[in-house]
């Protein structure tokens, strides 16, 4: 037995990518979009890394790929804002029906062509795209029939990727402790968990063991939207979303050791824990030495067989934050390999 350990998702775009996202030539962007998938995994496996992803390097955006570019969408949606003062906004839906106009099966199949290693693949939790049916309504189309749609939507993205033999799917939640701010009271947590176990309640215990859950404060542009929030009011919730996996960022927590416990107190029945390592916003990088005693700190509080590490976010979640280099995530990758190999030698695995 060993730990697993596995990547949350975006890399830094190259700067031939970022430029041919601008070109507006359709056929330069699918040429660097392609480059940098290949490179991307390249480099992960390299680094060692056991699973790898595509790095999100042909996604607009982890939240904004199934939209981009429909027609039933317009500016104006909520604002989500960051701790240094930037926002990010979402658009707002016009008109019904609801669908996904781009899958995420399509940037697992074009990563497995260059793969060795097994692909995981993220998506979006369908309770993100919740946010965008607008708060007056639409007329003809109620959001009960839109969450309706919304379900569908998102369990035929995750099947979808599972068919095509994703290594895990991970659903994308940084909303979740985002929630708690905007309503600390928990009614709109208590509705995004309730949403995303309608869909993942659809799929078997054998299919959710390949589906996992990921949170944090959020990591764009070297800032959080949500460390504020105390991790115990998210956590005991959370846990109860019907996944067999959880990837929840650590690195970066003031506190590891009472998140840790809060944990240990809420683990589901036969569930791993991901726990995060590598801090993204964190301009050095760690030592396999650092990695090694975050590891050893969680096996403190968790079962070995159902630990293991990750990054506590992707490093560029939105295709324009270029505050980390890529040179710097490769290397932070390599730390959370190597560091987690001598946690694991260290327990004796």
């Amino acid at each position: 037995m060993t730990i697993p350990t596995e990547p949350i998702g975006s890399i830094p775009r190259p700067p031939e990518l970022l430029a041919a996202m601008q070109s507006g030539d359709a056929t330069a962007l699918a040429a660097a979009q392609e480059a940098a998938v290949r490179d991307t995994i390249t480099r992960m496996e390299q680094a060692g890394s056991p699973v790898v992803t595509d790095g999100e390097q042909a996604k607009p955006s982890f939240l904004t790929y199934p939209v981009a570019d429909l027609p039933n969408l317009a500016p104006g949606g909520v604002v989500i804002p960051f701790a240094d003062g930037h926002t990010r906004q979402l658009p707002t839906l016009t008109a019904g029906p609801f669908r996904y106009g781009a899958h995420a099966e399509q940037y697992l199949r074009a990563a497995q062509k260059h793969a060795s290693a097994p692909v995981k693949q993220a998506v979006i939790a369908p309770s993100a795209l919740s946010l965008l049916y607008p708060a007056g309504g639409i007329d003809g189309y109620s959001r009960e029939s839109f969450l309706d749609d919304l379900v569908n939507e998102a369990e035929a993205d995750i099947r979808r990727c599972l068919d095509a033999g994703a290594h895990v799917v991970q659903l994308d939640f940084t909303e979740g402790r985002l929630s708690l701010k905007l309503d600390p009271s928990g009614g709109v947590l208590d509705d995004f968990v309730a949403l995303n176990n309608r869909v993942l309640e659809r799929f078997s215990d054998d299919e959710r063991a390949r589906i996992g859950v990921h949170t944090c404060p959020g990591a764009d542009q070297d800032s959080t939207h949500s460390l504020d929030v105390d991790y115990a009011g998210l956590l005991p919730k959370l846990l109860r979303m019907k996944a067999g996996n959880f990837y929840l960022q650590l690195a970066s927590e003031p506190d590891p050791d009472r998140v840790l416990a809060v944990v240990a107190d809420h683990l589901p029945p036969a569930a791993r824990v991901f726990v995060g390592v590598i801090d993204p916003i964190d301009p050095a990088v760690e030592t396999a030495e650092q990695v090694r005693d975050r590891v050893l700190a969680a096996a403190g509080y968790l079962p070995v067989d159902r630990l293991g590490t990750c990054d506590d976010c992707g490093f560029s979640p939105f295709a324009d934050d270029t505050s980390t280099s890529r040179d710097t995530a490769f290397a932070k990758i390599r730390a959370r390999v190597e560091g987690t190999a001598l946690a694991a030698a260290q327990l004796g695995l």
